[in-house]
C-alpha cells in the first residue's frame, strides 16, 4: 500500500475514533450535547504585545501557604480589616491579623462533605452542594458584604457574618448557574456577571472550551428587589468593577480576551464598547484609588488557543481526541500555568503590566486588589495569596 493510502487510512480511523469515542477518553465525553461556537477575536494584530522583561511578580511575597485554598476575590472591610476572601469548601474566611477564621458561608445545606480536603480542585465534586463564594465585594453605606455564590446566586451577609441570604437566583425566568462577579453603586444597585446558563462552575473547562454565548450582565435593585438584564449573549462574562465616578462599569469578556465598558451615565447610558483589547484572556477586574482597573489574566494568548477560537470545527475535532480536558487545557494555556495582571486607565490605555512568566511564584490570577502601596492576589485554584509590593 502507497503511503498516501496508509495516511487516508490512518486518519479515516482516527475519524471513527473521534466520531464514537468508545473509551469516553476525550475532554467532552461526559457531555453529549457540547457545542463549539466561534468566538469574537479581535484580529491577531490587535493584540498587546508588551511584556514584563523583568518577571517583577517573581518578587512576590507568598502568603497563608496552604493555609487558604482557592481564594478566589480578596476584599477590605470598611475598617482596612481583612483580607475576606471565599474559598473552595464554600466559607468565607476573615484574617483577623493571626490567623484565619470562619466570617460566613453560602450554603443553606452544609455537612461534612464541605470539609477541608488538600487542594482547591478536590472540592468540585460537591461544590454545588458546599457553594463556591466568588466575587466579594462590601457595601460602603452598611458594611454588608455582598457575595457572588456560583452556585446559589447574588447573595448578602451582614457585618457580623454568618449563614448569607439569597437576594436573586434568576432574571427573566432563567435561573443563573454560574455567578461570578459583582460590584455596588453608592445607591445600593448590585451589577453582577453570570457566566453561563448552561454551565456550572464545577464545568468550567466546558465552558471555556464551548465558548457558548449564554452569559449575561445583570443589575439588582434593592428597594423594588428586581433584576434586569443590561447585556446578554455573551461569551464567558467574568469580572465586574465600577469606575471610581460612577459612570460606567467594566467588565471582562472570558473567551474573546477584551474589557467592555457599560455606561450608566449621561447620553450614553445603556449602550456598552470595547474599551481594551487584553493580552490573555480574564478574570475579575478591580479599581484602585486613582480610578483606574487592574486585570487579573488568567494566561497569556497561545496561538493555539486563537486559532481554535476562530474555527470552532478544528476545536470541537481537536476535543473528540482521546486527551484529556487537563491536557487540553495545558494546551490551550501555551502548556503551564502563569502569572500575568495588567492596569488599565479609565480611558482604555495599558499603563502597567506585570508577569511571571514560567508561574514560579504567582499563576493563574484571578484577582488583583490594590491597597496601601500593595496588591494582593488571589487564585481560584492555588492554596494561597501573593502580596506585591509596589
Amino acid at each position: 500500500m502507497r503511503p498516501a493510502g496508509i495516511l487516508a487510512g490512518a486518519f479515516l480511523l482516527l475519524a471513527l475514533y473521534c466520531g464514537i469515542d468508545p473509551l469516553n477518553h476525550s475532554a467532552i465525553s461526559e457531555f453529549p450535547d457540547f457545542a463549539a461556537y466561534a468566538v469574537d477575536m479581535p484580529k491577531w494584530s490587535e493584540v498587546p504585545l508588551e511584556k514584563d522583561a523583568e518577571n517583577l511578580l517573581q518578587k512576590s511575597e507568598i502568603k497563608f501557604l496552604n493555609q487558604i485554598q482557592g481564594p478566589e476575590s480578596v476584599a477590605f472591610d470598611l475598617q482596612g480589616r481583612g483580607p475576606y476572601s471565599g474559598v473552595a469548601d464554600g466559607r468565607i474566611l476573615f484574617w483577623d491579623g493571626d490567623s484565619w477564621t470562619y466570617f460566613a458561608h453560602t450554603s443553606p445545606n452544609r455537612s461534612e462533605i464541605c470539609d477541608p480536603k488538600p487542594s482547591p480542585l478536590s472540592y468540585l465534586k460537591n461544590e454545588h452542594k458546599c457553594g463556591r463564594p466568588l466575587g466579594l465585594r462590601f457595601d460602603k453605606r452598611t458594611g454588608d458584604l455582598y457575595i457572588a455564590d456560583a452556585y446559589f446566586g447574588l447573595m448578602k451577609v451582614g457585618p457580623q457574618g454568618g449563614q448569607a441570604t439569597s437576594l436573586a437566583t434568576e432574571a427573566e425566568g432563567v435561573p443563573f448557574r454560574f455567578t461570578n462577579d459583582l460590584d455596588i453603586d453608592e445607591e445600593g444597585n448590585v451589577y453582577f456577571t453570570d457566566s453561563s446558563t448552561k454551565y456550572q462552575r464545577r464545568n468550567f473547562l466546558q465552558l471555556v472550551f464551548s465558548a457558548e454565548d449564554s452569559g449575561r450582565v445583570l443589575k439588582y435593585n434593592p428597594r423594588t428587589k428586581e433584576t434586569t438584564v443590561l447585556a446578554r449573549n455573551v461569551q464567558f462574562p467574568n469580572g465586574l468593577s465600577l469606575s471610581k465616578d460612577g459612570s460606567f462599569f467594566v467588565y471582562c469578556e472570558g473567551s474573546s480576551g477584551r474589557l467592555q465598558k457599560y455606561w450608566l451615565k449621561d447620553e450614553k447610558a445603556g449602550t456598552s464598547e470595547v474599551m481594551a483589547i487584553l493580552p490573555g484572556y480574564p478574570d475579575n477586574v478591580r479599581t484602585n484609588e486613582k480610578g483606574e482597573f487592574w486585570v487579573a489574566i488568567h494566561c497569556r494568548r497561545s496561538l493555539y488557543a486563537y486559532l481554535c477560537g476562530l474555527y470552532p470545527k478544528v476545536r470541537y475535532f481537536l476535543l473528540k481526541l482521546p486527551i484529556s480536558a487537563r491536557i487540553q487545557y495545558l494546551l490551550s494555556i501555551g502548556g503551564r500555568m502563569h502569572g500575568i495582571i495588567v492596569k488599565y486607565s479609565p480611558e482604555g490605555k495599558l499603563l502597567q503590566i506585570l508577569e511571571d512568566k514560567q508561574g514560579k511564584a504567582v499563576k493563574a490570577v484571578s484577582e488583583v486588589e490594590e491597597k496601601d502601596g500593595k496588591l494582593w492576589i488571589g487564585s481560584v485554584l492555588m492554596p494561597f495569596i501573593a502580596v506585591y509590593r509596589l
